[in-house]
């Protein structure tokens, strides 16, 4: 705010600075999501296994979490999908919260939380480009 009382208003500038830092977020919580979270999915380590035998719906289920983790973690680094993959992952996060505090424990919903915050800013920042992917896709249908 300005010294006035009046919003000053974004230059170009503020927004190169700002599609930076969300292109660094992007990156940096993609490779996150692989590194730390689909590939120990695929291995099946002990604590993967015990966890989604507790969930019932069998070890399928771990793979198909890690596949759609991986696909959002590749959809985040490709422009007009950045969104989308987002908000995509922003279900897959509700979902990991839920699964921790039901099966799991309370702390253990921290980062799902904390990456679901992550993925929610990139989603709102993209948004002009998830919109226009959308508009492009169901105006090809008509």
């Amino acid at each position: 705010m300005a010294q006035d009382g009046t919003f000053a208003r974004r230059t170009p500038y503020d927004k190169t600075v700002l599609n930076v830092v969300c292109w660094l977020l992007q990156i940096a919580v993609a490779v996150f999501l692989v590194v730390q979270s689909a590939i120990p999915l695929y291995q099946g380590g002990e604590y993967n296994i015990e966890t989604f035998d507790r969930i019932g719906f069998g070890q399928w289920f771990r793979y198909f979490t890690a596949t759609v983790e991986t696909a959002g973690a590749i959809g985040l680094l490709i422009p007009p999908l950045a969104g989308l993959a987002a908000l995509g992952l922003v279900g897959v996060m509700i979902g990991a919260i839920t699964t921790e505090l039901t099966v799991r424990t309370a702390a253990g919903a921290v980062l799902p939380l904390e990456l679901l915050v992550l993925f929610a800013v990139v989603a709102w920042y993209r948004w002009p480009q998830t919109t226009a992917l959308l508009r492009r896709v169901v105006g090809r249908r008509r």
